[in-house]
């Protein structure tokens, strides 16, 4: 009887066990929210300025493709746009990486009102951001309906609160030159890749006029690095690039900031 009850504790103790772990990593792997930015802004929690005398701050702002999502060394396009940038020149360069992977733009309207964001994005000399992808692929609701309809009313909501973001940041940094990277077409290698080529276009098209409006906003093309080969140049997911593919932008971005610098000297 003795060794029945002993039994019959130990198959509950192990059951309540197995329940507890498969609630954690269901949380864990579908529930679990984003760090807060406050984290994600320097690799340590120094309240001090990242930035030092004489040196050149690079924010990041935006989604998982600042963040460097897909590439397996976890550089991403602006740490390899900072390996070129020290490369090519003796200017001290600092990075402070505030982007969030899961990030829309309605989340970056919001994490721009944070004091702390706000402090740091007043010290840059350049800004990078990725922002829209989310807006127009998360959850497949564009994808699953690619009607004018759709993609228009998608397109004007995110470009009425794109508008919005950039008035923040120069309110904040009235001076800082800001990069926005242009969107790729991740599915270009399925059956209706003419059509999601078109509406990407489109949606790089009225981003660049919004950009436009304010001063020292750059749109940096990325659609045509990625419009041959695109498997070259995508990480497993399909979505997000790989390291190959994160060279090709930060490349592309680091030449933009050279010239930009350069036509300042003069």
């Amino acid at each position: 009887m003795k060794s029945v009850k002993l039994i019959a504790g130990i198959s509950l103790a192990a059951s309540i066990l197995w329940i507890g772990g498969l609630g954690y990593t269901v949380n864990s792997q579908f529930f679990q929210q984003p760090d807060p930015p406050a984290k994600m802004i320097t690799k340590t929690s120094d309240p001090k300025p990242v930035k030092q005398d004489g040196e050149y701050l690079v924010v990041g702002l935006g989604d998982s493709l600042t963040r460097g999502i897909g590439d397996g060394s976890g550089k991403g396009y602006v740490g390899y746009l900072m390996d070129h940038l020290r490369g090519k020149s003796e200017q001290k360069f600092q990075l402070s990486n505030l982007s969030i992977s899961g990030q829309t733009s309605s989340g970056l309207d919001k994490q721009l009102k944070q004091a702390e964001i706000q402090r740091q994005i007043s010290k840059a000399d350049a800004i990078v951001m990725t922002i829209g992808g989310n807006d127009l692929f998360a959850g497949g609701q564009v994808m699953n309906d690619l009607s004018t309809k759709t993609v228009e009313q998608t397109r004007t909501a995110f470009i009425k609160r794109l508008g919005g973001i950039f008035k923040q940041i120069r309110t904040i940094n009235p001076d800082a030159t800001i990069f926005y990277i242009g969107l790729y077409n991740p599915f270009n290698d399925l059956s209706n890749r003419s059509v999601t080529s078109g509406i990407v276009r489109e949606w790089n098209f009225y981003t660049a006029n919004e950009a436009a409006k304010y001063k020292k906003t750059i749109l940096v093309p990325t659609f045509d690095l990625f419009e041959q080969n695109v498997n070259d140049y995508l990480y497993s997911d399909k979505f997000h690039p790989n390291e190959e593919g994160y060279k090709l932008i930060g490349e592309r971005l680091s030449s933009l900031i050279i010239f930009s610098e350069e036509g300042k000297k003069k």
